[in-house]
């Protein structure tokens, strides 16, 4: 199974209720420019950090699957892999559903806005614990810093992450959807 986001986290609430600054997730801010980057996971390993320049749209988006998920799901996993993303837009145009079904890939069928169920909020969790305190003088160093502390995580959180699947959903359907701690 492989695991993949382009930075962006959406939060739903269900109909009717209020706003509860207890489940509100503070973002950590870190000097030296804002980097945006797309990248994956797998039970076997750590995919490369892509880093996004502009406003990713389905064709920059087309061109991360091609040129950067394919090949490490085939290395790294093999054919046949299943593959995670969320419900947003550029994931769900006609161009790239023709570009997994092309491919053969599958896609695991996931709810929208559920980052209690994505495993890839705890890598940038424990990604920005690395980052504490560490300034970068542009864009360019900070993401030189993401990629060198990326490839420290190591494998076994990653497989910790994965094997907490079940009791994730197992959480969210006892919350009847609402948002886990």
């Amino acid at each position: 199974m492989l695991f993949g986001t382009d930075g962006i986290q959406w939060i739903r609430r269900p109909q009717g209720t209020r706003f509860d600054s207890k489940y509100q997730i503070p973002t950590m801010e870190h000097r030296g420019g804002n980097v945006m980057v797309w990248e994956c996971v797998s039970r076997l390993g750590m995919g490369t950090l892509r880093r996004i320049q502009g406003i990713m749209d389905k064709y920059q988006y087309e061109d991360i699957l091609e040129n950067t998920m394919r090949p490490y799901a085939h290395i790294s996993i093999g054919r046949g892999f299943i593959s995670q993303k969320d419900n947003d837009p550029k994931h769900r145009s006609k161009h790239i559903q023709n570009w997994f079904s092309h491919r053969h890939v599958t896609l695991l069928v996931w709810p929208s806005q559920s980052p209690d169920l994505n495993i890839i909020e705890g890598v940038w969790a424990e990604l920005e614990l690395s980052l504490v305190g560490r300034n970068a003088r542009n864009a360019d160093e900070k993401f030189s810093q993401l990629e060198e502390e990326w490839k420290k995580i190591p494998l076994s959180f990653i497989q910790t992450l994965l094997d907490s699947m079940p009791r994730r959903c197992q959480t969210v359907i006892d919350a009847k959807g609402f948002a886990t701690k």
